[in-house]
């Protein structure tokens, strides 16, 4: 009899929560003020009251943007139009007092004329939904599957997304529906409506499809082809392709953002002159980044990185292991199918190890670090961030580079970086469909390696020694010698023209020591009034303990101090080619050989 009733509740509740549907119709009728109109209807919620909620931050991008912000006054009616009671609870929270009507539409608009990767924008060019800044959900219930409604202004023809399309097309108001299993995957599928071109190709037996905004000197023809040919080169890393179909989004701009992943999609923010010459190596760069996320961070990933908590930051110390391994790939992809040389990729590399090793903020804040508090430094930098943070993106892919000679060198030349992926790939996302805390991560690290890794978390992802290079790469064929010299250096950067402003100082510099700070204008050196040339001759000219007396003006008041020249050793590292050993050769062809 108890299991009886046990089933007959079992039942009971999947009934009711089957009953319950959640749908969106998103309209933007007068696009020159910036506002898209939102309806979300609810059927079947049971209990009196509901509570919806904007999310506070967009997946991939770690920053609290508080998207309530753009949220105008919230409606809500029943199902024959009477008003319901809607009372804001939090900052991104309203409460809707729905007693029994069954049917409940939540009305209001959202201001979008921010056009990023990672917001939502829309002018009479135009519209760019971001979902995550768009789409409120139902506390309790981002698990329901629904549709979303797209209605294009009359002046938009086309509409393009990675969500599914439901029915059978368009309707006769242009309107086209879309169904998404959860929230999550809803506003991981932003939107492009308006005019855009649109074109296909199928790689790595996937079909992709590109939506291209704004004016350009793209070449539809080359972009199929070199898109392709980083689609192939990244999926070979995993052997394997989730996706059946993927989607890009371009967006041509004057100021170039980057890019923004998602699980089959990607929004990328580009210069619209950038198809060309090293400009267009660079843009390929950036489809293979955005691109290498789709199995890094969207499926492996760290257990705070979904599903996601959208009220508050979400905090990893793994982001070096999420942007860091995927810049370091970015650049691998790039050497394998064929668009750098093997110099070119380890000058790439170089350049990103010295810009690292020679950070101040490289002593200060070890990766891990830089990692977690990418909420409030990485995305909230302020006029000395330089002398406190690391970028776990330049680390991380250094970090990255040295993983994977170990990984080589363990291995005699069977193993690289590559097959740590795939098995992390096969053991979390495919075995356990779940992310890994930090000491997983680590583990399966030391196990696939053979390797207890303490010492080396404890000095280059928990602390913030600079490390012994040679030691890694030489086996591999790359020798590595340090270049560091101690030199006169003010530690003083500066911006203007005729009227010269501080813009940065360094920590523990001749500049700091003589008191300047961010925003002084400097007037004058050893009584000669100067301009921004002068500085930078007059400052380059200072030997090791020379002096001179600044005349410089902070918050209108005049001041002067002497400045006393002192030196700075930045380190710096060079590389070369060292394969006269066979084996060293041997596990270089392998490292940088085609794959």
């Amino acid at each position: 009899m108890l299991k009886y009733l046990f089933s007959l509740a079992f039942i009971a509740t999947i009934f009711l929560t089957s009953a319950q549907d959640i749908s969106y119709t998103v309209s933007m009728e007068r696009p020159q003020n910036h506002y898209f109109q939102v309806e979300m209807n609810l059927e079947g919620f049971k209990q009196k009251e509901v509570n919806v909620k904007m999310p506070i931050w967009a997946p991939g991008s770690y920053l609290a943007r508080e998207f309530a912000k753009n949220v105008n006054l919230v409606k809500a009616f029943d199902e024959k139009g009477n008003p319901l009671l809607v009372k804001k609870t939090d900052k991104n929270t309203w409460n809707v007092k729905k007693g029994k009507t069954k049917s409940v539409k939540i009305k209001y608009e959202v201001y979008a004329f921010e056009l990023t990767v990672r917001t939502s924008f829309l002018d009479m060019t135009h519209g760019f939904i971001s979902g995550s800044g768009v789409f409120m959900y139902v506390q309790g219930h981002k698990d329901k599957s629904g549709e979303v409604n797209v209605v294009p202004h009359s002046s938009f023809q086309r509409v393009t997304t990675a969500l599914k399309q439901a029915g059978d097309g368009v309707t006769g108001d242009g309107k086209r529906t879309y169904t998404f299993e959860d929230y999550d995957q809803l506003v991981d599928c932003p939107i492009e409506v308006g005019n855009q071109l649109e074109f296909d190709f199928d790689a790595a037996g996937v079909k992709h499809h590109v939506a291209i905004y704004g004016t350009g000197n793209h070449n539809p023809a080359a972009l199929k082809e070199d898109m392709a040919n980083m689609v192939e080169a990244a999926t070979r890393v995993f052997g394997q392709n989730p996706n059946k179909e993927y989607t890009f989004i371009i967006h041509n701009v004057v100021d170039g953002q980057g890019g923004l992943e998602h699980k089959n999609s990607t929004v990328l923010s580009v210069n619209r002159w950038t198809y060309s010459g090293e400009d267009y190596v660079d843009f390929l760069d950036l489809v293979a980044h955005e691109y290498f996320h789709l199995w890094n961070v969207k499926r492996i990933r760290p257990v705070e990185l979904g599903p996601f908590n959208y009220d508050s930051e979400n905090y990893t110390s793994l982001l070096w292991v999420m942007e860091g391994f995927t810049s370091y790939y970015e650049k691998m992809i790039l050497l394998r199918a064929g668009y750098y040389s093997q110099k070119q990729f380890l000058s790439k590399m170089f350049s990103s190890l010295n810009y690292v090793e020679g950070s101040t903020g490289a002593r200060v804040q070890p990766v891990a670090h830089a990692s977690f508090d990418a909420w409030i430094k990485a995305y909230r930098p302020n006029e000395n961030s330089r002398n406190t943070t690391a970028s776990y993106y330049s680390r991380g892919s250094v970090v990255a580079m040295m993983i994977d000679a170990m990984i080589i060198k363990s291995s005699d030349g069977t193993k690289c970086l590559d097959n740590f992926m795939q098995h992390i790939y096969k053991v979390y996302y495919e075995g356990k469909d779940r992310g890994f805390t930090e000491a997983e991560f680590k583990a399966e690290l030391e196990a696939f390696i053979g390797k207890d890794l303490t010492e080396f978390y404890e000095k280059y992802i928990d602390g913030t020694v600079i490390p012994d290079y040679n030691s890694f790469l030489e086996p591999l064929g790359v020798a590595v010698t340090y270049k560091g010299e101690s030199k006169p250096s003010s530690g003083l950067t500066t911006r203007g023209g005729e009227n010269v402003y501080v813009r940065a100082i360094r920590s523990g510099s001749a500049a700091e020591d003589a008191g300047l700070s961010v925003n002084d204008e400097i007037i004058a050196v050893n009584n000669y009034r100067v301009n921004k040339p002068m500085l930078d001759a007059f400052l380059k000219s200072l030997d090791l303990g020379d002096q001179a007396e600044i005349l410089f003006s902070r918050e209108e008041e005049l001041h002067t101090t002497t400045f006393t020249m002192t030196a700075y050793e930045k380190p710096r590292f060079e590389w070369k080619k060292a394969v006269e050993d066979p084996d060293a050769k041997r596990l270089y062809d392998f490292w940088l050989g085609k794959k």
